[in-house]
């Protein structure tokens, strides 16, 4: 049979599909040209059986909008990369914000190990910083707990210590990425976080 007649059934169950209408309305543009995209092959589509009504894969509407250079919906937008900054000391925490934010990333700030807890399974960042010195409950038990805890999320732990070489080995044995000692530019900072995001 021709490609046509299987391909919806595998593509319902495995993707989200979109309507021409919807697709209409994400593009701002008339259901006739979306229709008029599918028809002549630049938008890649099917017709479910029956009705006839064309279908688009979430993942063929995002392709066919990046080759064409037209702007993503924030739906399909790819998220900004977020980072989770864990120190007791507000004034450095609030440092390293600034200087990650200023670079692109979202930012938020945990002065206590606790409530680093809540906010990694709030927000899933995608790179933790992490004194290893504070009250309460120290970075290492923070390292095990987020690798045990997060262990398929690929979140990238940075320790920035200014314990000594032999401790901040000892947080990478345990499962961080990478340690910056204190003090550090903020040129280093930034090198270390895009060096970890980019793996």
């Amino acid at each position: 049979p021709p490609r046509s007649t299987l391909f919806p059934y595998t593509t319902l169950f495995r993707s989200k599909t979109l309507t021409s209408g919807e697709i209409a309305k994400y593009c701002d543009v008339n259901l006739r040209t979306v229709i008029r995209w599918i028809d002549s092959g630049r938008l890649k589509g099917f017709k479910l059986p029956g009705g006839g009504n064309n279908r688009v894969t979430e993942e063929d509407f995002v392709d066919f909008l990046k080759k064409n250079s037209l702007p993503l919906p924030a739906k399909y937008a790819p998220q900004q990369p977020s980072v989770l900054i864990v120190d007791d000391e507000l004034q450095m925490a609030k440092s390293i914000s600034r200087v990650v934010t200023r670079a692109g990333y979202k930012s938020m700030i945990a002065t206590d190990p606790f409530k680093a807890g809540s906010l990694l399974s709030s927000y899933k960042p995608s790179l933790m910083t992490l004194d290893l010195s504070m009250p309460g409950a120290d970075g290492f038990e923070v390292i095990e707990f987020a690798r045990k805890e997060f262990a398929d999320s690929g979140l990238k732990i940075l320790v920035i210590s200014a314990l000594d070489e032999e401790k901040r080995q000892k947080a990478v044995d345990l499962g961080a990425d990478a340690a910056l000692g204190k003090p550090f530019s903020n040129k280093d900072l930034l090198n270390a976080i895009e060096t970890l995001l980019r793996d």
